[in-house]
């Protein structure tokens, strides 16, 4: 199975919930099975494994999770498959869920258990058609390309008074910025928090500078441990956090001095910890997705690196990950945000000219990221690396990222 986690926005670039996609049939080995996909997943929903995985304080916090579910799995032990609060799960359905007087009563039935429902893929012809469905859902995802928002969102807004409306396929920050200024969708998924900074978008923050200088420092081929504690403790933020990570990941809890705390994890776990705790600090005026998507990277492109046979480059691959975004964070061009920072040939080959011997992690990364699943089954059989180990790799990397957040 392959299963990835996709964030939606609000207006004003926070993230508001996300879709779960998921795929258990291999269609890129065997394409018949896209003609067979309504039966994937029928009695058992990917999407709850994943939120059971992680908790769903983790993946939306206080708002709600997208998951697929089919015209099979509609049918399904839903409430029993799901242990997340019911009221924070909607579940995502399509045209295939038709408006016949079966599925309208399963669909009264799950919502008498919490569930709420969204509509994709419904094309505007079909709208009144669907009216039973859609008087049953309380979200409709719906494509800004193909479709006058002006209509839809009067046309809703009389017809389902509560109905909140997604534009899906946003790929550019100039859309996303024109459809939100107009204020008249409540929810935006597609591409375009991840468009890379083609120009620098204002001055580094000083608190920024004196983190990339720390960075710097721990990127050295053989930094000291004890020139690592020096740097942290210059940051009361940075000492609070190693001291908590050191005392829940250890027996130790008499842990009381960064220098204790940095001989108990050592030159290479330090290292990480101590790139994954500036990494956080950049991210701390940027949207919260950035710090999710840098950590989940890092740690999810760490676990494939052995099945890319590049075990040996882990610790360059966990980074080339946590800065994939980097110009994100520092709202500059990469390029210039490469020349800030100490990293190796390989890490600037991946992320400014997209080649290199551990390019290929990264690629297969952002294809997965995309749910573009035959790219991804492609690569995969490309490098000869199996499904299963890929999702364990991926839930891995999640667990890994709610531990993180969640240390106390």
């Amino acid at each position: 199975m392959l299963a990835t986690l996709m964030p939606l926005f609000g207006d004003n670039m926070e993230v508001r919930a996300y879709s779960i996609f998921a795929q258990k049939a291999d269609t890129y080995m065997n394409p018949l099975a896209l003609s067979t996909s309504v039966f994937d997943g029928a009695s058992n929903i990917a999407g709850f494994e994943i939120v059971d995985k992680i908790g769903l304080d983790t993946i939306a916090d206080d708002h709600v999770v997208f998951i697929e579910i089919n015209n099979i799995a509609i049918f399904s032990d839903i409430a029993g498959q799901c242990f997340a609060p019911h009221d924070k799960v909607v579940l995502l359905i399509d045209p295939s869920i038709k408006p016949e007087e079966n599925y309208i009563n399963r669909m009264d039935e799950i919502m008498k258990e919490g569930f709420k429902f969204a509509m994709k893929k419904l094309k505007p012809i079909d709208f009144e058609n669907y009216r039973p469905v859609l008087e049953k859902c309380s979200y409709i995802l719906l494509d800004h390309k193909n479709i006058d928002i002006d209509k839809a969102h009067t046309y809703f807004s009389h017809m389902y008074k509560d109905m909140k409306l997604c534009a899906v396929n946003v790929n550019t920050r100039e859309e996303y910025d024109e459809l939100s200024g107009k204020a008249s969708y409540d929810l935006y998924e597609g591409e375009f928090f991840r468009t890379p900074i083609t120009k620098q978008q204002k001055e580094l923050a000083p608190f920024k500078v004196t983190y990339l200088q720390l960075l710097n420092v721990v990127n050295e081929s053989d930094f000291e441990l004890t020139d690592a504690a020096n740097v942290i403790g210059q940051d009361a933020a940075l000492v609070v956090r190693l001291l908590e990570m050191v005392n829940h990941m250890t027996s130790n809890r008499g842990v009381s001095s960064v220098r204790h705390a940095a001989a108990l994890l050592g030159q290479k776990e330090l290292k990480k910890w101590i790139t994954t705790a500036v990494t956080k600090e950049l991210c701390s005026d940027r949207p919260s997705e950035i710090t999710r998507m840098s950590m989940i990277r890092a740690r999810f492109a760490e676990n494939l690196s052995k099945y890319f046979e590049l075990e040996p480059f882990s610790s360059e691959i966990f980074l080339m990950g946590l800065f994939s975004v980097l110009d994100q964070i520092l709202e500059k061009p990469m390029k210039e945000c490469l020349e800030m920072v100490k990293i190796s040939t390989d890490i600037r080959q991946a992320l400014l000219d997209h080649k290199g011997r551990i390019y290929p992690v990264l690629e297969f990364i952002l294809a997965y990221e995309d749910a573009d699943w035959n790219e991804t089954l492609r690569l995969m059989l490309l490098n000869k690396i199996g499904r299963n180990v890929v999702y364990d790799a991926y839930l891995e990397a999640l667990d890994w990222y709610k531990k993180i957040v969640n240390i106390k």
